[in-house]
C-alpha cells in the first residue's frame, strides 16, 4: 500500500522560498507518478506540478516559472521548490501518488489514488 506524507510548509514573506517534501512508502518513485496539488481557502483544488516515474516533469499554470518539482529515487522523496512566493500561493499543499502510465501532461487529481494530509503554506505581503 502506497503512503505519502508531506512536510516543509510554513509561513514566509512575499518573495521568499520554501521547499516542500513528500516521503513515499510502499513503492519506489520510479514506479509511480507523483504530483503536487494545492487548495486555497474558498477555492477548488488545483494542480501544481507532476513528475513521472521516468523523471519527466509537467507543470500546471499555477506552478510554471517559480516552482520546481523534483525527486530523489534513492530517498523515495518528492520535492517542490517554491521561489518568489506570492500571497496568492497561500494554500494547503498536497502530495499525491499513483501508478499512472507515463505521459506528458499533468495528470488530473482524479487519477491519483493516494493523498497526503497536506502541509500549509502561508505567504504574507
Amino acid at each position: 500500500q502506497v503512503q505519502v506524507m508531506e512536510s516543509g510548509g510554513g509561513s514566509v514573506q512575499a518573495g521568499g522560498s520554501l521547499r516542500l517534501s513528500c516521503t513515499v512508502s510502499g513503492l519506489s518513485l520510479d514506479e509511480l507518478t507523483t504530483g503536487w496539488f494545492r487548495r486555497a481557502a474558498g477555492k477548488e483544488r488545483e494542480g501544481v506540478a507532476s513528475i513521472y516515474g521516468d523523471g519527466y516533469t509537467s507543470y500546471a499554470d499555477s506552478g510554471k516559472g517559480r516552482f520546481t518539482i523534483s525527486k530523489d529515487n534513492a530517498e523515495n522523496t518528492l520535492y517542490l521548490q517554491m521561489n518568489s512566493l506570492k500571497p496568492e500561493d497561500t494554500a494547503m499543499y498536497y502530495c499525491a501518488a499513483d501508478s499512472i502510465p507515463a505521459g506528458r501532461a499533468c495528470p488530473e487529481a482524479a487519477e491519483f489514488g493516494t493523498w497526503g494530509q497536506g502541509t500549509q503554506v502561508t505567504v504574507s505581503s
